[in-house]
Parts: structure tokens; C-alpha cells; sequence
């Protein structure tokens, strides 16, 4: 009778508290600190971090993770006080290791983890390989070197090495709703950026200029309800993108400089406006940006509130400055790669 390592390992209990990394877009921090420290099923301590990781402790549910919408990923993580990586193939390190990723795919159905990765620079080491066979060996999970449901990284902490296990098998960021993308649509944690910073209401009336696949619209969908929500865009491809992301929108061909819609219709305009580099151009941009705040405040209630994101900065200012139907309440500056909307 042979034995088998995964029947072997038992889980320790949940430990508790335990510490977390939760990934976030630069520039999107303080927004991220306030969601997570208002999360319900536990209670979180901030702890530090860099602008796009934000360490907590966390004594609560695992599982409350889930509902953060402005997160990338989050991951639970343990420093080991050992100098090299090998010294986590030991008995004691292992063994501790497994329970973080059994209580890790306790959170999911039994069917949502089938294959592991493991990132860390030297990936493809000696040591990593054993890490990642002695993993797999227990956990019965597949190795993928590209994309794993089970995401475990590895890196420097100090005098010792740090081990992260993703808690969802994709990160956070993507949507269950999108089911079709389009070059240039806005990210989910971005989006519900815009949709926090448009200060939600249930009796808003809502219209996203330019809506594109439809992300602001399935992310404010996702917050909560709304009085109407409509989209609108001059793309019938993108309408068609909008309808299979979105439920229960209102979507129409329709530029931004000439709404099919009578004054003062709306209470919050959300636009993700051309950047003039994937989609549109500067000179294109010249002439819509200032028609776009015109329409809008033809269209606008009374105290109308508008979130918009650009990497045309300079323009939106001046279209700004040239009229005197809006003002900014608040200017939030991200980072994406090499651009800073």
C-alpha cells in the first residue's frame, strides 16, 4: 500500500489575524484605505505599503476580500525568517505554507482552483521547481506556467523571503460582467473610482457620454441601483459591446455634442473621453471637449455632478476655464503603465 503526501497534510486552524497585500492602481490609495477600512465581516488595520499595495491585518472573514471593487488583487501573505528560498521546502515552513493556500481555496467551490503558478524572479531555479511539485503534489493541482487559478509569488523581505497566495482565482480586477472587451475600456477597479467619486445616489439619474463596452455603467449597476441609467455612444460596435456587459441600461447611438435628450434629464454624467491616442486625436479633441461640457450642462439638473477621466489634461482645463457651467470639486491623478490619466 503506497502513500499519498496530499491525504498526509492536514489544515491547522484559520489562522487569525492574519496579514494581507491588497493591489492597487497607483494614484487610487486613499480611496482604496477608505473601502477596505469600511468593509464589513472583520476589521482592517492598515499597516503600510507602497502606492500600489496596501498592507493590512485583517481578523475577520477572508472572504469579505470579495467585495472590494477597487482592488486589483489581494493576497495573504507570511514572511519566513529563513536566508534562501530553499529552507521553504523544509517540514515546518511547507507545512505552514499548505494551510495558508488550504484556507485560501476553502473560500470557493471544491472546482474553482485546477491550476497553479508560482511567480518569483529565478522562477524556473531548481528550488522553485521542487517548491512548485511539492505544491502540487499535495494541493492535486495542475502546474501552468502562463495562468494558474491558485497564484502563489515568492519574493525578498528583508532578511528572509516573503510568500503571497492570491484568494480568488483571478484577481479582483476582473469582472464577472465583462463579456466583451473592447481596446481602451476602462478597468473595473478605475471605474468604480469614477463611480465613488460621482457620490451614487438611488433616485440619480444617470447618463455615461461615450459609453463605450460599458464599464462605468456595469460598475455603477454593480454599486447599487439608479433612478435611470443610459448610455450613449456614436459606435454602434461599442453599443453592441455595452449591451452583453450591462443589464437594464438604456443604451442609443448618439454623439456627445448632440444629446437626443431634453434639458435638465440628468443628475450625474460619467465620460471616459477620448485620449486621442487608441481612440479619437488631439485635434478631434480640440473641438469635442468644450461641445461635451456644453451638451452636458444643456442636459444637467441642478447641482449635476460629472466623473471624467482623460490623459488630455491640459485641453480639459482650458475647455474648463472657457466656460462657466462647471467646476472642479476634485482632481484625482492615477497611473497606468506610462500614462498618467
Amino acid at each position: 500500500m503506497t502513500s499519498n503526501k496530499r491525504d498526509q497534510f492536514v489544515a491547522p486552524p484559520t489562522p487569525a489575524p492574519a496579514q494581507f497585500v491588497v493591489e492597487v492602481t497607483d494614484g487610487l490609495r486613499p480611496l482604496a484605505e477608505q473601502e477596505l477600512r469600511a468593509l464589513r465581516g472583520g476589521k482592517a488595520a492598515v499597516a503600510g505599503g507602497t502606492a500600489e499595495e496596501i498592507i493590512c491585518h485583517w481578523a475577520g472573514n477572508w472572504g469579505a476580500f470579495g467585495r472590494l471593487r477597487l482592488a486589483t488583487a489581494v493576497y495573504v501573505t507570511h514572511t519566513y525568517p529563513v536566508p534562501r528560498p530553499k529552507a521553504l521546502l523544509g517540514h515546518q515552513h511547507l507545512h505552514h505554507l499548505l494551510g495558508l493556500i488550504a484556507h485560501v481555496r476553502r473560500l470557493h467551490p471544491p472546482t474553482a482552483f485546477r491550476t497553479l503558478r508560482l511567480s518569483a524572479a529565478g522562477a524556473d531555479s531548481a528550488v522553485f521547481a521542487r517548491l512548485k511539485q511539492e505544491i502540487a503534489t499535495h494541493t492535486g493541482l495542475d502546474i501552468h506556467e502562463e495562468e494558474g487559478d491558485l497564484l502563489v509569488r515568492v519574493r525578498r523581505d528583508g532578511d528572509g523571503w516573503q510568500v503571497l497566495v492570491r484568494l480568488t482565482p483571478r484577481p479582483l480586477a476582473t469582472r464577472p460582467w465583462r463579456v466583451v472587451n473592447m481596446p481602451g475600456a476602462l478597468n473595473g477597479p478605475v471605474a468604480a473610482a469614477m463611480i465613488q467619486l460621482a457620490q451614487p445616489q438611488p433616485t440619480d439619474r444617470v447618463l455615461n457620454i461615450g459609453c463605450g463596452s460599458g464599464s462605468l455603467l456595469a460598475e455603477w449597476a454593480a454599486v447599487g441601483p439608479a433612478a435611470v441609467l443610459a448610455g450613449c455612444d456614436i459606435n454602434p460596435d461599442a453599443l453592441t459591446a455595452a449591451r452583453a456587459n450591462t443589464r437594464g441600461a438604456a443604451l442609443l447611438v448618439a454623439a456627445a455634442e448632440h444629446l437626443p435628450h431634453p434639458a435638465h434629464s440628468f443628475d450625474v454624467f460619467l465620460c471616459d473621453l477620448p485620449w486621442g491616442q487608441l481612440v479619437g486625436s488631439h485635434a478631434a479633441n480640440t473641438r469635442l471637449y468644450p461641445a461635451l461640457l456644453a451638451e452636458a450642462a444643456r442636459v444637467a439638473r441642478p447641482h449635476g455632478r460629472m466623473a471624467l477621466i482623460t490623459h488630455e489634461i491640459r485641453l480639459l482645463e482650458q475647455a474648463l476655464a472657457q466656460q462657466k457651467s462647471w467646476h472642479i470639486a476634485q482632481r484625482l491623478k492615477i497611473r497606468q503603465g506610462n500614462v498618467q490619466p
